[in-house]
């Protein structure tokens, strides 16, 4: 990633020390956690976001920044901008999805069949059509965010009213600290958009234990063990044979009518498949009155069956 794709301004840490006097943003510490949540769920907005945009994209997440919620405000930049906040369940927490009005607009305009313009002069709200661009958009990021919280907690979130002032959100002051998770979203070597997502530290502490616990190891469990072992042979795969393959021309497949015959010559080792793999060679012949083959050779490939 270049240097052209990060944002230019500058950012604290996840884990700065409070001023002197002053209240602790990060009551967590490391969040190197929920960095690697987001890197995940930076992976994930590419599926969201190529249909929409109709393009190869780039997608990645930014350093995280704790901050007051006021700082953020006002170090967005100026213009129409779109708040949306998801609920987050279980629980009345709440996570928000902030977006710049021209991306949103585009996004918009390109849902449509359009080529992605926007107004040269930006509105100061959000048409209906907007509005509901939002929705499908929070309910399109909603499952990926929750897919990348389940090592985590499993959490659903649900998109409410998007809002073209931020001080119209609900839930959250500008006092209150924040976690800011940014996303870069690039179109080959197009210059990036970034789309926010801000959680209050406040919705954050009923999984602080898990932002903030370490994985430690622990010795395997004898009878999980066999357990498992026990149920992986009870697994099934197919096993097939091909015991020859005649060919005809076109002419005589196209003459071919009921009571014709195709002859065959059955050779006499015939492959042996199980699944994907070659499982060896065989003899075709009868046991107790059934046609069956007698292996003559073993070449089984794990991975190929796999």
């Amino acid at each position: 990633m270049s240097d052209e794709d990060r944002r230019r301004r500058p950012r604290d840490g996840a884990t700065h020390a409070a001023a002197l006097g002053g209240a602790n943003l990060n009551p967590f510490g490391d969040l190197h956690t929920l960095q690697h949540l987001s890197a995940r769920l930076a992976r994930s907005l590419r599926g969201v976001f190529e249909p929409l945009l109709r393009h190869e994209l780039r997608t990645w997440a930014e350093p995280l920044a704790v901050q007051r919620f006021a700082d953020y405000r006002a170090e967005r930049p100026e213009g129409l901008t779109g708040w949306l906040p998801l609920a987050i369940s279980p629980g009345n927490g709440q996570t928000l999805l902030v977006i710049d009005g021209k991306f949103a607009l585009e996004l918009l305009d390109l849902f449509f069949g359009g080529t992605g313009a926007v107004p040269h002069d930006m509105p100061r709200e959000f048409t209906p059509a907007a509005e509901a661009m939002f929705r499908r958009l929070g309910t399109m990021i909603a499952e990926p965010m929750a897919a990348a919280w389940e090592p985590l907690a499993k959490l659903h979130f649900a998109p409410g009213r998007v809002e073209g002032n931020a001080a119209m959100v609900g839930g959250i002051d500008g006092d209150d600290p924040v976690v800011v998770t940014r996303f870069g979203i690039a179109k080959g070597a197009h210059k990036p958009v970034f789309i926010d997502i801000v959680y209050p530290v406040q919705s954050l502490k009923p999984y602080a234990p898990s932002l903030t616990g370490k994985v430690l190891g622990a010795a395997p469990d004898p009878a999980w063990q066999n357990g498992l072992a026990k149920a992986m042979m009870t697994v099934t795969f197919p096993v097939r044979s091909v015991l020859a393959e005649p060919h005809i021309s076109l002419a005589k497949l196209m003459e071919l009518k009921e009571g014709d015959v195709i002859p065959i010559t059955v050779a006499a080792d015939v492959p042996v498949m199980v699944a994907k793999g070659r499982l060896g060679t065989g003899t075709v012949g009868t046991s107790n009155g059934r046609a069956a083959i007698k292996l003559n050779s073993l070449s089984l490939n794990v991975e190929e069956i796999a």
